[in-house]
């Protein structure tokens, strides 16, 4: 049974401009989903979108899988007026409707997770012909004539007592082929239910909706980490190893200044049995160079979406993000800074990095952070 998630972007957003590709927790709102869709039992995951940047980066950062395509979707179905159905059966056609399973991921729901995707997909194996996500609200609901409609305002039920009611969250639906294509829409006759947490059901439609949604993200992901012994370290490069600045030379070619001392805090390291990992969202030749000096084989250059990267590492290479010490300096590092066992920032960090991290060091970076950093976890991990 061939499963696919199916995510819709435009280009056009009149509440938040560029909404889709602006950075909620240090990466585009969009990867949050595409990030756990990624991990879920979907076979196959396409994100349908009129705008080329977004294919193009798709392209480019998801390399290590081909779980993730990019079609490019008209620009009939592309408009405020257009359907989300009317995208959903454009796509279905483009591909022959070649799947069993199609689920729609909404982008503006970043609090969607891989279990409720799973959650939704075993509705239709259950035997529903489709499914979706709602919330738990024990909110009371009044009709605009003032009349109440889910309890008794005489009879003011406690929290406790009142079952509440549940409301589409927007999150996740899942239909079979057959009610796409024979009813046009994304729910059928037969539909099953999945309760997903409360906080989903905030939109992102204003800057105070925006800045709510990733205050509440950060806290999720906080929340869910628990700090165990360290087996990885995770490090940035620009602003971790060194000092953030480049300069150049009068033929256009810059240089970096790194620590010696922290190469050999990463070499002792290593005789821990820490391995160590490099993550940077620059491509640079200089940085492979220095990498390669120093021994790290895994070394990831040109990475935007670092968060969906470590996730999809963690699983591959069969650790946990509790296992993993984080190094970073800068807001594109934020969530994993957020969601790892224990996160470090170095003493000149960006503010944002450093009121989230668990460890501020008193070195900065280029000059001793991370030798810092190693003996931090050297001495953590003596306790194990």
């Amino acid at each position: 049974m061939k499963k696919i998630g199916f995510i819709p972007l435009r280009k056009g957003s009149k509440g938040i401009p560029g909404k889709n590709k602006r950075k909620m927790v240090g990466r585009p709102l969009f990867t949050w989903v595409l990030g756990e869709a990624l991990q879920s039992h979907l076979d196959e995951v396409y994100v349908f979108t009129d705008d080329q940047s977004i294919i193009d980066f798709i392209n480019k950062e998801y390399h290590y899988t081909s779980k993730i395509k990019a079609l490019l979707r008209s620009s009939e179905s592309a408009t405020d007026t257009a359907s989300t159905e009317n995208a959903m059966l454009e796509f279905a056609k483009q591909i022959d409707y070649n799947f069993d399973v199609f689920c729609l991921l909404q982008a503006t729901s970043p609090f969607t997770t891989a279990s409720d995707i799973n959650a939704c997909l075993q509705e239709i194996k259950n035997g529903k012909d489709s499914a979706l996500t709602v919330v738990n609200t024990h909110r009371f609901l009044w009709n605009t004539d003032g009349t109440p409609i889910n309890y008794n305002p005489f009879n003011r039920p406690r929290r406790q007592d009142f079952e509440g009611v549940l409301i589409e969250n927007g999150a996740v639906y899942t239909c079979n082929k057959e009610v796409l294509k024979n009813k046009n829409n994304r729910l059928g006759d037969n539909i099953g239910i999945v309760t997903m947490p409360e906080d989903s059901l905030h939109e992102i439609d204003t800057e105070s909706d925006w800045i709510v949604v990733e205050q509440l993200l950060i806290e999720r992901q906080k929340r869910a980490k628990s700090a165990q012994k360290i087996t990885h370290l995770v490090l940035d490069v620009d602003g971790v190893f060194t000092d953030g600045s480049i300069t150049y030379t009068k033929d256009g070619e810059h240089t970096k200044r790194f620590d010696m001392r922290d190469g050999m805090g990463l070499e002792i390291l290593r005789q821990f049995d820490v391995q160590v990992m490099v993550m940077t969202s620059e491509q640079s030749e200089l940085v492979a160079k220095r990498m390669k000096k120093l021994q790290i084989k895994d070394v990831f250059l040109g990475v935007k979406d670092k968060f969906t990267l470590l996730q999809n590492l963690s699983k591959t290479k069969g650790f946990s993000l509790n296992n993993v010490a984080y190094v970073g300096d800068d807001v594109n590092d934020l969530s994993n800074i957020v969601s790892v066992g224990w996160s470090l920032a170095p003493h000149n960090a960006m503010t944002e990095i450093k009121t989230n991290a668990d460890v501020v060091l008193s070195k900065n970076s280029g000059n001793g952070a991370i030798r810092e950093a190693c003996q931090f976890i050297k001495n953590y991990n003596k306790r194990f």
